[in-house]
């Protein structure tokens, strides 16, 4: 953790929606005129598509069917936690990009599944925001956890968490049901030993939970909507934050537990916004102020 230079760190699976939690960050940081340097999990992945490809058959040739990358062994968590801890310490740091697709490869100039080169951050920044698959990660090679000054984590119950994600790589990566299906079973053993362990060690967890049938999510034609959807928000400390407001402020909410709100699905930005800008402001003004 850093008074100095603070980060934030949002970490979920792959299809648990934290690019929708990232943009409503960029837009607290846009309104409140706080410069925010991004960086992106995917930035930490130890290989390029080809050669992920090139590993996974070694490791299935083997007999290994779990390797991933959810796997900590396929992302460079070294490096990113030297990104952390320099950051932290300097306010300076370096990222690179991984690119998706065409759409990104006409951006970047480097072909889909590629790195971009690493380029150092932008100077004089107010804090740094991470949003990936390992931002809260302690194992006995690495400790992240310790080192971001806000972690989040984004839950959606696991059925929907694989419509999600069915729906948006069948949309925008052309996969087939079938390939999505195989990939979510190969993630199996590291999202239970590599991804959810994280969520003890994070500040705040939004979890989705459908309010339709979702039984069985390799069928399911839809994304439930948020209007069909309640987010549980459980606090890791409940210290200081302001229940009876938010009840107040967010039509339809209440109390589930004594470190726990749950709000219509719709209200999840409205939350955000509530909850997040003034813990934000707290950090910014004390980084500035040290």
């Amino acid at each position: 953790m850093s008074t100095k230079h603070p980060i934030i760190s949002v970490t979920g699976s792959s299809g648990a929606g934290t690019s929708t939690i990232k943009h409503t960050f960029e837009q607290i940081f846009r309104r409140e005129g706080f410069e925010a340097v991004s960086i992106e999990g995917d930035a930490f992945h130890r290989f390029n598509r080809a050669d992920m490809k090139a590993e996974l058959d070694k490791r299935a040739t083997a007999g290994d069917a779990t390797f991933s990358h959810f796997s900590f062994e396929a992302n460079e968590l070294g490096e990113l936690e030297r990104v952390f801890r320099e950051y932290g310490e300097t306010g300076h740091g370096r990222t690179r990009h991984y690119v998706h697709d065409d759409a990104e490869a006409d951006k970047y100039g480097v072909p889909p599944g590629d790195f971009t080169d690493w380029t150092e951050f932008r100077e004089n920044t107010d804090l740094l925001f991470y949003e990936g698959l390992h931002g809260a990660v302690v194992n006995d090679e690495v400790n992240l956890a310790k080192l971001a000054d806000l972690k989040i984590g984004v839950v959606p119950v696991i059925n929907l968490e694989w419509i999600q994600k069915i729906h948006r790589d069948k949309d925008s990566r052309g996969y087939s049901t079938e390939a999505v299906t195989d990939t979510i079973l190969r993630r199996m053993h590291a999202y239970v030993h590599c991804i959810c362990p994280q969520f003890i060690e994070t500040d705040v967890n939004f979890q989705r939970v459908p309010v339709v049938d979702t039984s069985d999510p390799f069928i399911t034609r839809w994304i439930p909507t948020p209007d069909e959807s309640l987010v549980v928000i459980r606090f890791r400390n409940p210290r200081g934050i302001d229940f009876p407001y938010l009840t107040s402020m967010i039509q339809g909410s209440w109390m589930s537990r004594a470190n726990s709100i749950v709000i219509p699905g719709n209200k999840q930005d409205l939350a955000m916004q509530l909850i997040f800008t003034p813990l934000i402001e707290r950090l910014v003004s004390k980084a500035r102020r040290a």
